[in-house]
């Protein structure tokens, strides 16, 4: 039987990961998480009985927890979803993005290099190092093009900087050490289980609630997006079938400005719960959520467009996205209005949705 060690597997990605490990392999799952704000126990309570499943709480930049959870788990492959994720925070307090991203990165490649170097030879041949990654390494593109898996890196935030820090160190790991290494870089996701500062689930938040909702600039910024769940099962094929050594690029071809994922936000919760019918809305005098939309300074650094050509993981893999935005979105809007629970848990005793990262 497979064993996977998947790192950062409370937080938002790396948990749907696990439903989808376990749903759809036969694999053993460890999860290894820190458990920060953003990494919740909540977020894998429904799989926390599942006989395949396990938790070790633990951070991946702390060597003898790193190397105990290799000794006593003897993975097949490991995972490393671990990350700290928010570029608004990275702006205000790079050091976590470092100490996590760059140096955690490095103490979890290292560990493995030594747990794979006793493996015997069949073992060793088997086993893989998945480091998922995000587009924002590559930097900004213009109107036209896209994110391939040559583009040069050309980082713009702290927290796209430090990522990048950490596939190159992956990369060298595998050049260097010959560590059989995969690493994938993704567009923005979006779905179940995602903390509510990112856009969406923040926009939905504070729509119900008839807060405003702030568009950075003038909303002209595109992002390609991806649902969390086909990302995932990407991830997985990349695992099953990718060539040790490569990187693959996966994205969802559903480019959108940032106020038209925000407007259609607003109309498909209206679509749920209609503005006339919400008190929160109409203690203010509003009839449309279109009407809580403001325009805020914008992020310093803001990359324009990311947009990303997933024909890689398409013609060597045979992956291709099963939601379109529109379904997604919907079912994501859904999810959330229905699980106020969960998202009062992971928001319990923090300022999940305030303004940050202004640079000042």
């Amino acid at each position: 039987m497979q064993r996977l060690i998947v790192t950062g597997g409370a937080g938002f990605i790396g948990a749907n990961f696990v439903r989808g490990a376990l749903d759809h392999s036969d694999a053993e799952v460890v999860v290894f998480d820190k458990l920060t704000y953003a990494g919740s126990l909540e977020n894998l309570a429904d799989v926390a009985s599942h006989k395949r499943y396990h938790f070790v709480e633990g951070d991946i930049a702390d060597r003898e927890a790193v190397r105990q959870l290799l000794d006593t788990h003897r993975p097949t492959a490991i995972l490393n979803f671990a990350a700290e994720s928010h570029v608004d925070r990275s702006i205000d307090g790079p050091q976590d993005f470092i100490d996590t991203n760059i140096v955690g990165t490095f103490v979890l490649l290292e560990a493995a290099r030594a747990y794979a170097h006793a493996l015997s030879d069949e073992m060793r041949r088997a086993f893989r190092f998945l480091h998922v990654s995000t587009d924002e390494v590559y930097g900004s593109l213009g109107q036209e093009g896209y994110f391939v898996e040559t583009t040069p890196y050309a980082p713009n935030s702290p927290y796209a900087a430090s990522k990048a820090a950490a596939d190159h160190l992956v990369r060298a790991w595998g050049e260097t050490y010959g560590l059989p290494v995969l690493i994938t870089n993704c567009s923005n996701n979006y779905g179940p289980f995602q903390y509510p500062e990112k856009l969406i689930p923040l926009m939905i938040l504070n729509a119900v609630e008839a807060k405003n909702l702030p568009i950075y600039g003038d909303g002209s910024n595109v992002r390609d997006w991806l649902y969390v769940g086909d990302h995932c099962a990407g991830i997985l094929r990349v695992l099953e079938q990718g060539r040790p050594g490569e990187k693959y690029n996966l994205g969802g071809d559903a480019e959108r400005t940032n106020v038209e994922v925000v407007t259609t936000l607003c109309d498909l919760v209206e679509a749920e719960r209609p503005a006339t019918e919400n008190p929160h809305m109409t203690s203010r005098g509003l009839t449309s959520y279109r009407d809580l939309i403001t325009y805020v300074k914008d992020r310093p650094g803001h990359d324009q467009r990311y947009a990303i050509d997933a024909s890689k993981m398409r013609g060597e893999l045979g992956w291709t996205p099963q939601h379109d935005f529109a379904s997604g979105l919907r079912d994501t809007v859904r999810w959330y209005l229905a699980n106020e629970t969960w998202c009062r848990a992971v928001q319990a005793g923090r300022n999940a949705r305030s303004r940050i990262g202004l640079g000042d």
